[in-house]
């Protein structure tokens, strides 16, 4: 009895040990909403005049944050050595859709004194500010312009260059949200305040010799971001590179770059993005004059701001996004604003009702693929705002949008 007595407590000290060195946890968002949408076309004949109106009414899973369930954990492996792993699934709380897959994170790690190297899917590095920086989180109706149209620019793109590639829509539409194959670098976090990283997604594509353009590069990204916080203050710089097509008839990378900033004065928090994204296509099919080289620009400017009201916390940002087309054409251009304003009232510390507003204007939006072989400024990706999908058929064009989200949002 003795023996068995000292043999179970030494195997619960050791448990104990274990358990001392190694962590996992389960975590997730629960998000319920109703949300509202509606877009206003308009004929491009002004002899003709028209008008189409669209309007959807929906149980929304991320009004406020998007529903999702993980897994994380971490173990000790000694002398400030930490191996880590990350696995973060989409949930459909609207419909009772089950985890399909990890697609919004599935990461392991190695973390010490010389920082972080993470292997996996993950967000890009380029996608960081337009996050960050946004006071709405990059989340229902009020989610960052920019964010929009970098993720509609993502998917239309990819679409005209073979299909989409790492998830699909609501995964991160191509390298522009998240990227597969990664490989991350983080700096350590002990730098007075300066943090920074570096990544690069294989492409993985089969490689045939005595072909030149052999292997495909499409799929593969490439980016980096550093940045500085401080107190109250933090600002940082991205830069992204994703290819979509690289063969010796047809080239396209987008490029991104931004620069955000944050101020927290204590009752009011400011924030500000600047970005600038090219979508940079190249072709050598059917061209005498040798290769043709376009590059379409999407300027953008976004300012926030978040002020807490008691239990509660009151959100508002304006956004602008300018599309220049790489043809030249005087009457190709076209704009976009958005104004967004929210509230969200905490009953506790892990659940919270929310409410948010946006309306949005498109100037000159008869510009799309269907007319000039550009990418639109059209907001229709149905993970984020609006919903439906702009009329441009039948000589539509997009001309507004307005939408909301009243809803409920629980953490765990």
């Amino acid at each position: 009895m003795k023996k068995k007595t000292l043999a179970a407590a030494a195997a619960a000290l050791v448990a104990g040990h274990c358990l001392a060195q190694s962590s996992l946890t389960l975590f997730g968002v629960v998000d319920a909403g109703v949300s509202h949408y509606r877009t206003t076309s308009s004929s491009w004949n002004p002899l003709r005049p028209a008008e189409l109106r669209q309007s959807q009414t929906v149980l929304s899973p991320s009004g406020n944050a998007s529903s999702r369930l993980g897994f994380r954990g971490t173990e000790d492996l000694g002398g400030g050595l930490a191996a880590s792993f990350w696995l973060e699934a989409p949930l459909n709380n609207d419909t009772g859709g089950g985890i399909a897959n990890f697609g919004r994170r599935s990461t392991l790690s190695l973390s010490g004194p010389f920082g972080e190297l993470r292997l996996g899917r993950d967000y890009t590095a380029s996608f960081w500010n337009d996050a960050v920086f946004d006071p709405f989180s990059v989340n229902g109706v009020g989610t960052n312009l920019i964010a929009v149209v970098n993720s509609n620019i993502a998917a239309s793109r990819a679409l005209a260059t073979g299909g989409l590639l790492n998830g699909g829509l609501s995964a991160g539409t191509d390298s522009y949200l998240r990227t597969s194959n990664a490989l991350s670098y983080f700096l350590p976090p002990n730098l007075g305040g300066f943090y920074g990283q570096v990544q690069y997604a294989l492409h993985e594509n089969v490689k045939i010799d005595n072909l030149p353009d052999s292997p495909s590069k499409r799929g593969r990204y490439v980016g980096g971001r550093i940045g500085w916080a401080s107190g109250p203050a933090d600002v940082a710089l991205g830069y992204g590179e994703s290819t979509l097509a690289s063969t010796a008839s047809q080239g396209e990378k987008i490029k991104s770059l931004n620069l955000g900033a944050s101020y927290d004065f204590g009752p009011v928090k400011l924030f500000g993005e600047w970005s600038r994204v090219r979508d940079v296509r190249s072709s050598n099919s059917g061209l005498p004059a040798g290769a043709m080289r376009l590059s379409d620009r999407y300027d953008g400017l976004m300012a926030g701001i978040n002020v807490p009201l008691g239990a509660g916390m009151l959100r508002a940002s304006y956004a602008r996004v300018r599309f220049l087309n790489g043809l030249g054409l005087p009457d190709g251009n076209s704009s976009v604003n958005k104004l967004a304003l929210g509230y969200v009232h905490n009953l506790s510390k892990r659940t919270a009702l929310y409410a948010s507003v946006a309306r949005i204007h498109i100037g000159n939006g008869r510009n799309n693929p269907s007319v000039m072989g550009v990418t639109p400024l059209v907001l229709s990706n149905p993970a984020i705002f609006p919903q439906p999908t702009y009329a441009t058929t039948g000589g539509m064009q997009p001309r507004s949008a307005l939408g909301y989200d009243v809803g409920v949002r629980m953490v765990f």
